[in-house]
C-alpha cells in the first residue's frame, strides 16, 4: 500500500488518509463531484462532502486492515449515523446551501496486506 504521504504521521492516520483517497477517487469514478474533504465544526468532522446532481452527499469513510472487529462499514452504529446526519445539516447551514436532497453514505475500505483493496459503499444511512 502506497499512501502517497510522507512525514511522521502514525500508521493509523496514514491508513485513514489512504482510505479517504481511495473513497474520493471511487466517488469521482461514480460520477459524483467531491466538493470538500475533512470539513470540521464544533460537532465533529465530515470526511467527504460530494454532490450528485441536486443531492448533497456527506460521506463517512472507515478504513481497516482486517475484519477482526467486523467489516469497516459496521463501525458506523445507529448513534454514529445520527451524529453524521446532524453534521450534514450543520454543513448545509454553515454553507447556506439548499440541496434538493441530503444523504449520508458510508464507505468502507479494506486494506488487507498482500491483497487488493476492497471497497463497500452503503448509500443513505440514518435516513
Amino acid at each position: 500500500m502506497d499512501t502517497g504521504t510522507t512525514g511522521a504521521a502514525p500508521p493509523r492516520v496514514r491508513l485513514g488518509r489512504y482510505g479517504e483517497e481511495v473513497a474520493a477517487r471511487y466517488l469521482r469514478e461514480q460520477g459524483l463531484e467531491v466538493v470538500e474533504r475533512n470539513w470540521r465544526c464544533e460537532h465533529g468532522e465530515v470526511d467527504i462532502v460530494a454532490r450528485q446532481g441536486g443531492c448533497l452527499v456527506v460521506c463517512e469513510v472507515k478504513t481497516r486492515r482486517g475484519t477482526g472487529f467486523g467489516e469497516p462499514v459496521e463501525a458506523v452504529t445507529v448513534t454514529k449515523a445520527m451524529r453524521l446526519r446532524r453534521l450534514a445539516v450543520a454543513y448545509v447551514r454553515a454553507h447556506d446551501l439548499h440541496p434538493e436532497q441530503l444523504r449520508v453514505d458510508v464507505i468502507g475500505v479494506l486494506c488487507r496486506p498482500g491483497q487488493p483493496v476492497t471497497l463497500r459503499h452503503v448509500v443513505g444511512v440514518g435516513s
